[in-house]
């Protein structure tokens, strides 16, 4: 029995966890014709086996897919492990024709359990941005082609017309050494979904392949008047090492392509093979290519092996001045494009009396289709053994340069080196080691969580809301001023504060009174009582003792709303107060009557003058908060409320520039494409959100993605614009330090005040919006300082608020000046990064004026003339100046 309750209960077990499990199937329910969307098909667990789509119309063509995709997460929560798990199958579908479509359920299996999805409808209405029926040749859509091919049906033969690959090289005469760039297309009119092909170990050709993006996006191009779907598969960049006829061999590609099975019975394929599609191998043969190269002419002396363009060479020294046995360090940076790796190390000639070591290699270039382009660095370091004045040689780098079909000789500046008498030298010193002081450091993390966003030029600062929030604490100073201002009055009115303090007097008397009464001294108690009683109904009248009598106290407290029997209760309290001091009989007894009567009668005549002094008081100072600043303020927030709204729209969708990210790419995706390393995909992620808006966050994130994958100027260029919109970031700030010295050129800044430093330094420390919101509170606490001041009886509090206010009201001015300097410094930006490997700063603003230096990529500038487009005169952080190509810098 009990054995077989356990099969039961595990069966149950079972089938309750399967019926659990949903096949969720998702895609967008309108689009247009010509665009593409994901149809996706998850289900929470990963135990599945026999996936079916269901069949999906022809009008929507299967561009890709089923691709799988599976996700886990495991973790702990106070103690108690659990873990989720899910796959997806996905298809990228494009629509071809108007009209309302149906995607029937899909199945799965799962522990031996046919599970089937929901099914989806989608309408197609009009046609996506760019796309043209039949194609045109050269158009592009991104994400894949404006016209799909049908497809076609199982069987059909596939030709060397449907499907092919076309070998292009940019030149097929080159010289020895004169990069190539192989590209390898696809042309296809069917559903090509794998290509697979590799290429050979080619003899002669000293070759690097090309980083293009995995995934793949298709462009429609018209060849012989059919609509190819095109797309460049690799491209490899090669240099010749031979001359003569060189052969690049043919490759063979395995390809695959999904065909329609028609034959396959519906009821079958809705139930049990989806659409009924087969996958056809196909090998495709591109051809192979012959490459003329030329030797080059007769080399000259010195001549470096480096071919190419664009050839440049520059020199840095560290110092100038130093002492002997002290090393010196001469960096040379040879740039260009063309076979960088290739070329030979510059010749240094130091003088004589200087010991030279090893060169210390960095490696600064990048792959291109144009060739290797970037700098090689080489830091030199030597040490001077006596004091004198010696002279380091300008370098000569001899190239040869493929647009002229010549050999050009370029060369650096000379320097001279100061060299004063310095300490003994000591061969225990190890100078080749002293070059460089590597810190096992790395960047900080990016920033998680949710980025604030928001157009590039709005600001708290100067928005209506900054001065509804300063109209706000005015109206509450003016508001409070009134009210303590009315309460000093008062003070100063003597009738009205004896008034005030009648009741304490009146309680103090009565408590003497009830001392009196409990060592029965009844002459003194009655006394005592009598003097509470006229003490109190003098001062609250504002009356001498001597003028009050019984007829005009009843009056006059009827006058104050006192109720007649509380006037009565006083009266006869003043009566037996006079007649029980001689009555005859219980003393105690008359005593404690007399007190009870006396204390009631104050504490409903104060009851009955305060709840009537509240009313009449209440109603005008009610009136005056509610009309003077609720009223304002609700109206204020409801136009900062729309102002808001209209800002929020603007960011959302900007007139001049692309439309707003996809809904599906979010922060979180692009973090997670960050760690899990898949850095290509984190930067379009992080700057397809930064189309919506600029984000401190986003722009840091992104120079670490970019840092990551080792364009360092990208880093820094995106480094400095998150410092923009956050200078006081301290992460921000160590990163950009971190990329700044990976770059070539090291400029060692002006000298200047300590005092223009410090002050800069100050203003940095915080945004234009933070320093907005330090103005706001601090004129707060002027507000409260400046009222503490002005009405507070103790001359401590007095003095606080004095001081405290003046230094309060500096905060506020200085906090506005900052925030103004920091929003002109925004909105006026002059710093740029340069871009290209290298550039020559000329002395006009043409190509053929005279170069005066030489600046690497990363390098930052300040723009100093910008009145022509296509030269900007810049400076830079040594104090030199000149002109350079806006095309070879990026403005931050």
């Amino acid at each position: 029995m009990t054995k077989r309750l356990y099969i039961l209960v595990s069966l149950l077990t079972i089938t309750i966890g399967v019926m659990a499990q949903k096949l969720v199937g998702e895609a967008r329910s309108q689009v247009a014709v010509g665009e593409q969307f994901r149809l996706t098909y998850t289900i929470d667990t990963q135990d599945v086996s026999d996936f079916r789509a269901g069949t999906i119309p022809n009008e929507l063509d299967i561009l890709m897919g089923p691709s799988t995709s599976r996700q886990s997460s495991y973790q702990i929560i106070n103690g108690k492990a659990s873990s989720t798990s899910s796959i997806t199958y996905t298809y990228i579908i494009a629509a071809t024709t108007e009209g309302t479509f149906t995607i029937p359920a899909a199945q799965v299996t799962v522990d031996g359990q046919v599970i089937k999805s929901n099914t989806l409808t989608v309408k197609v209405s009009g046609q996506a941005q760019g796309y043209q029926q039949g194609g045109t040749s050269g158009s592009n859509r991104r994400g894949g082609s404006q016209q799909q091919p049908t497809m076609r049906d199982a069987g059909t033969q596939i030709t060397s017309s449907d499907l092919y690959i076309q070998v292009i090289a940019n030149k097929k005469r080159v010289h020895e050494q004169e990069p190539i760039l192989l590209t390898y297309k696809v042309y296809t009119l069917v559903d090509l979904t794998q290509l697979a092909g590799k290429m050979p170990d080619l003899k002669g050709f000293h070759s690097q392949e090309v980083q293009l993006p995995q995934q793949k996006s298709f462009s429609v191009e018209t060849v012989n008047g059919k609509p190819y779907r095109t797309v460049t598969w690799s491209q490899y960049v090669m240099f010749p090492q031979m001359t003569g006829d060189l052969e690049i061999p043919s490759i063979t590609f395995d390809g695959v392509v999904v065909q329609r099975n028609r034959s396959v019975d519906p009821f079958e394929a809705f139930f049990n093979g989806g659409s009924g599609y087969v996958e056809v191998k196909k090998k495709i043969v591109a051809p192979g290519l012959k490459i003329h190269v030329d030797p080059l002419p007769t080399r000259p002396a010195g001549f470096s092996g480096a071919v190419g363009q664009r050839f440049n060479i520059s020199a840095q020294i560290d110092k100038t001045e130093t002492k002997a046995n002290n090393p010196i360090t001469l960096r040379v940076i040879v740039s260009g494009v063309g076979n960088l790796k290739l070329i030979k190390q510059p010749v240094v000639e130091f003088p004589k009396d200087f010991d030279k070591y090893d060169a210390k290699v960095t490696d600064k270039t990048k792959l291109t289709t144009n060739g290797v382009e970037g700098s090689m660095v080489y830091d030199f370091m030597a040490v001077p053994r006596h004091p004198g004045k010696y002279d380091i040689p300008s370098i000569e780098f001899t190239y040869y340069d493929t647009q002229a079909n010549t050999y050009r000789t370029v060369k650096t500046q000379s320097f001279s080196v100061e060299v004063e008498k310095g300490a003994a030298s000591s061969s225990a010193i190890d100078y080749s080691q002293s070059d460089i002081s590597v810190l096992n450091n790395d960047i900080k993390y990016i920033k998680t969580g949710d980025a604030k966003q928001h157009d590039i030029n709005e600001f708290f600062f100067g928005s209506i809301l900054y001065w509804i929030a300063l109209a706000i604490l005015a109206l509450i100073f003016l508001t409070l001023f009134i009210v303590f201002r009315q309460r000093a009055i008062d003070n100063a009115n003597i009738g009205k504060m004896r008034g005030k303090k009648a009741n304490k007097v009146a309680t103090k008397r009565l408590k003497t009174a009830e001392k009196l009464m409990s060592v029965n001294k009844p002459g003194q108690f009655y006394d005592e009582v009598l003097r509470a009683l006229w003490g109190y109904v003098g001062d609250k009248l504002n009356m001498p003792v001597e003028s009050l009598s019984r007829e005009n106290i009843s009056q006059q407290l009827t006058d104050r709303y006192v109720s007649e029997d509380t006037v009565k209760l006083f009266v006869q309290a003043l009566d037996e107060c006079e007649y029980e001091r001689y009555a005859p009989g219980d003393t105690k007894g008359n005593m404690n009557k007399t007190f009870n009567a006396a204390m009631t009668a104050i504490m409903n005549i104060e009851e009955t003058i305060k709840k009537r002094t509240r009313k009449n008081i209440s109603v005008p100072v009610v009136f005056l908060i509610v009309t003077g600043m609720t009223f304002p303020i609700e109206s204020d927030a409801q136009e900062s409320a729309d102002s808001t709204a209209e800002t929020t729209i603007t960011v959302a969708l900007p007139s001049n520039s692309v439309a707003s990210p996809p809904k599906e790419i979010t922060k979180a995706m692009a973090d997670s494409a960050y760690a899990g390393q898949d850095y290509q995909i984190a930067v379009k992620y992080y700057e397809t959100l930064l189309k919506g808006g600029v984000s401190a966050e986003l722009y840091y994130n992104l120079g670490n993605a970019y840092y990551r994958m080792d364009n360092i100027t990208k880093a820094v260029i995106n480094y400095e614009r998150a410092l923009l919109l956050s200078p006081g970031d301290k992460d921000i700030k160590y990163n950009l330090q971190m990329a700044r010295s990976m770059t070539i050129d090291k400029i060692t800044p002006e000298t200047e005040f300590f005092f223009f430093t410090w002050y800069r330094s100050l203003v940095n420390i915080m945004s234009v919006d933070g320093w907005a919101k330090t103005a706001l509170i601090s004129i707060a606490l002027a507000i409260l300082l400046a009222l503490c001041y002005l009405f507070s009886d103790r001359m401590w509090l007095r003095k606080i608020g004095f001081f405290g206010c003046g230094l309060m009201t500096a905060v506020f001015i200085l906090a506005n000046i900052f925030a103004v300097q920091q929003k002109d410094k925004f909105l006026n930006r002059k710093g740029a990064i340069v871009t290209d490997s290298s550039v020559q700063i000329k002395s006009t603003p043409a190509s053929n004026g005279t170069d005066l230096f030489i600046l690497h990529e990363g390098t930052k500038v300040e723009i100093t003339d910008e009145s022509m487009q296509e030269w900007k005169k810049i400076r830079v952080a040594d104090g030199k100046e000149g002109w350079i190509e806006t095309s070879a810098m990026e403005i931050i």
